[in-house]
């Protein structure tokens, strides 16, 4: 089991973060292993409907058969309960848009990761004193790559991951990494609901491919 410390550097390596949520299980599985084949090795999984839970376990089921060295996250943490339940059927690290500390005191308790949403220098703060050295700042597209740069400063210990209309483009990725972040959290941007319904998991493959080529180029 990796460290926090070890987990952190992990995601820094990848750059991508791919994330996202399906109903059905079979999708879910099929997505995971486009997004593998594509060469991303941690994905995280959002826990935004009522077949979350039990996709996420049929997910890291298969994982144990088909691969072994993938980090999987569970996104989209509201509460100490789901953390708990998720850690207890074994998520890697835990993402909430958030901070909260009880999620907080049960992550640190299990020695898991917890990345909480943040989108001002105060919630930065809390976090900080909580004991949190990433933090996902949340949503992208309303703070925008000029933030990132305007705090960095202030927080010179902490790493930063920004999700939530992040783009494909290369100007986008570069003003992101420019700015100072360690990642990119993909969501619709890159897997979207249409190709996952439509099981058109080679463009999902091919489209994540390209983008990690992009971001090792940039980053």
């Amino acid at each position: 089991m990796k460290t926090e410390n070890q987990m952190i550097d992990f995601v820094k390596s990848l750059g991508v973060l791919p994330l996202f949520y399906h109903q059905d299980a079979h999708v879910c599985v099929e997505v995971v292993k486009a997004l593998y084949q594509a060469g991303v090795r941690c994905v995280e999984f959002t826990n935004r409907g009522a077949a979350a839970f039990e996709n996420f376990k049929i997910i890291l089921e298969n994982r144990k058969q088909f691969y072994p060295d993938v980090v999987l996250a569970i996104g989209t943490i509201h509460t100490q309960k789901d953390a708990q339940a998720y850690i207890d059927a074994g998520a890697d690290f835990l993402i909430s848009p958030f901070f909260d500390q009880a999620i907080a005191d049960t992550a640190y308790l299990h020695k898991k990761l917890w990345i909480p949403g943040c989108m001002t220098p105060t919630e930065i703060h809390i976090a900080e004193v909580a004991g949190c050295h990433l933090v996902k700042l949340f949503p992208g597209n309303v703070l925008g790559p000029g933030f990132v740069t305007a705090i960095k400063p202030l927080f010179p210990n902490m790493h930063f991951l920004v999700t939530g209309g992040v783009d494909t483009s290369k100007e986008n990725l570069e003003a992101w990494f420019k700015a100072g972040v360690i990642g990119v959290g993909m969501g619709s941007k890159l897997i979207t609901t249409a190709h996952m319904d439509s099981k058109n998991y080679d463009f999902i493959e091919k489209e994540t491919s390209k983008l990690i080529t992009l971001v090792r180029s940039i980053n």
